[in-house]
């Protein structure tokens, strides 16, 4: 429930916002021989948006009632990654946003009302202390499903 207060959303990147899993297929399907393509430089800066991602969060953050934050489980043992991610957000979401950008392999420290992700464990995400939305199953397997399902959620609290 919404109430008076702004809600944090935080949204996750990889499988959510970019096509993490394209890229590494198409990557390990071109060069069988690099096991590890996330760790190749460039490959975090270079993901595809997710069909309709970008819209979905910029129609969030539009919302006086939601305060939205992408967060993102780095490759921890890929530093690029870091400085990729963050260019990634300033590319397709822009320069705001990246203020609204936190890296952390352990998403329940952070305190929120709803986490969008595609994984339902690994992460901290079955110890976060909100509602997680589960992109890609079957009650939420696109971003569409997940704006009507915010648009519904608004107009009930009014």
């Amino acid at each position: 429930m919404l109430g008076d207060t702004l809600k944090i959303v935080y949204v996750d990147m990889d499988d959510c916002l970019a096509d993490f899993r394209g890229a590494y297929l198409a990557c390990r399907a071109a060069n069988p021989e690099i096991p590890y393509p996330q760790s190749m430089p460039g490959f975090f800066r270079n993901l595809s948006p997710i069909l309709s991602a970008i819209e979905t969060v910029q129609w969030l953050a539009s919302s006086e009632k939601l305060d939205i934050y992408i967060l993102s489980a780095p490759s921890i043992k890929n530093p690029l990654c870091y400085t990729e991610k963050r260019l990634w957000v300033e590319a397709h979401l822009g320069f705001d946003f990246v203020n609204r950008l936190i890296l952390s392999p352990h998403k329940h420290l952070n305190k929120g009302d709803f986490l969008i992700d595609d994984n339902r464990i690994g992460k901290g995400q079955e110890a976060f202390s909100g509602e997680l939305i589960h992109f890609g199953s079957k009650a939420f397997p696109d971003w569409p499903t997940v704006k009507c399902y915010f648009e519904d959620l608004l107009k009930r609290e009014g």
